[in-house]
């Protein structure tokens, strides 16, 4: 395997950055460049140099093979964070045999190759990179430390014991069986659809805490839709006017309320009206609201026009700065009155809905287990069978097996290596 290297830390002038080496040539690299390696994983300072030129003076790290991010020989190299400075170390690794540029995710895809990582944990160290909000961050720590695989070998224990006994019944056919297994097979089979179940029915709630919510603000014209918008961005996000009308298409603004991702929406204030370019930010309102996570109806009590609000709505008084006595949620956009109620009881509510969130985050991961799910109601049905037909059984099971290995990334996953590896940068 080629030895690869890249700037592991962000490009740009900084205080600090890493040059990541890893592969079989690596410590011939650092000790081309430093002269000696420190002990491993033990920092050391040393010179790096080339052709006789210093380059810079840096913090050197070696890991030995199996005991690094990709389970290869590592190097690294923290320098200076002045492009210079990293164009000169990247300059020097460039001209020594045997070492080329890292492609997008390489490290990582090796770390996943050697058995470091497994595929949930890659797909959790992407989402580590990416979080912008707590719960973000939690959800892809939980998934990072390898919370999906943990459950997934538990659940393969389970299957290769049903599988096992089932398998038992097929090799002492001709004989009697002193014990009959299916019993126990059933209840394998019961508590793995059960657990498989309510996993899947988590997918949705953990893909949320990682896409975000939409919070769609409704109401008719001059509701004070904008003005609160702006209030909750504490900028000048949306035009406000006395004058009906003014928002004709939907506004967003991205914020982190309780840890989650939340994106508000104002739109077109909802009324009857002539103006085809009115209604037709009147009709991407509606379209958006009917999408959205939370529809938040900001009102004085009139209905609106092709819209009601349900169970699931929360409805909240407007210009509570001119109101006394009132009761329930009320805002005003105007002087923030009310707004930390709000705030938190939209919290309250998104919290909640996240509160169902399990191992599994992604669509790929529900698909996985759907199928053993499939596969598992399959087996069930042979076993009950007053003629059981033991063979198919626990063809069933093999096949349970191989979705959820398929789900860490052990079998069947190829396909999916470059779109997942593409969204890396090329120092991970």
């Amino acid at each position: 395997m080629d030895t690869i290297y890249a700037l592991a830390t962000a490009r740009g002038r900084s205080g600090l950055a890493v040059v990541r080496v890893s592969g079989p040539a690596a410590f011939a690299a650092g000790l081309a460049l430093c002269g000696s390696l420190p002990a491993a994983r033990i920092a050391g300072l040393r010179r790096l140099s080339w052709d006789g030129e210093l380059l810079d003076e840096a913090l050197v790290l070696s890991f030995a093979e199996g005991a690094s991010f990709t389970g290869e020989a590592v190097v690294e190299l923290h320098c200076h964070g002045g492009p210079a400075v990293v164009g000169a170390v990247l300059r020097a690794l460039a001209e020594q045999p045997g070492l080329r540029l890292a492609e997008p995710g390489e490290f990582t895809r090796r770390a996943l190759e050697n058995g470091v990582l497994d595929l949930a944990q890659v797909e959790g160290l992407a989402d580590l990179i990416d979080a912008e909000t707590e719960a973000q961050r939690k959800q892809a720590v939980r998934v990072l430390s390898g919370s999906v695989g943990q459950k997934v070998d538990g659940w393969r224990r389970d299957l290769i014991r049903a599988g096992a006994l089932l398998e038992a019944t097929i090799d002492f056919a001709d004989e009697d069986v002193p014990v009959d297994v299916s019993p126990e097979v059933l209840a394998l089979i019961d508590r793995l659809m059960a657990d498989l179940g309510r996993e899947a029915a988590g997918v949705a709630a953990a893909e949320r805490i990682r896409d975000g919510f939409e919070v769609a603000i409704v109401g008719a014209p001059n509701a004070g839709k904008s003005t609160l918008l702006n209030q909750l961005a504490g900028r000048e996000a949306a035009i406000t006017s006395e004058i009906a009308g003014t928002t004709r298409d939907v506004i967003e603004v991205r914020m982190e309320i309780a840890g989650l991702p939340v994106t508000f929406l104002d739109t077109a204030g909802l009324r009857e009206t002539e103006d085809r370019l009115e209604q037709a930010g009147i009709d991407r309102a509606l379209a958006r609201a009917e999408t959205a996570d939370l529809r938040l109806f900001l009102t004085d009590g009139p209905s609106l026009p092709g819209l009601t609000p349900t169970g699931d709505d929360l409805v909240v008084l407007n210009k509570a700065d001119t109101r006394s006595g009132v009761s329930g949620l009320a805002v005003s956009g105007r002087t923030g009155e009310g707004l930390p109620e709000l705030i938190a009881r939209i919290g309250e509510i998104l919290s909640e809905r996240v509160g169902s969130a399990g191992a599994l985050v992604r669509e790929r991961h529900r698909v996985a287990v759907t199928t053993a799910i499939a596969a598992l109601a399959e087996s069930r049905a042979e076993v009950v069978r007053p003629d059981s037909r033991v063979e198919l059984a626990a063809e069933h099971l093999r096949q349970a097996v191989r979705a959820l290995d398929a789900l860490v990334g052990r079998v069947d996953v190829d396909d999916l290596l470059g779109e997942i590896f593409a969204s890396f940068c090329i120092g991970k």
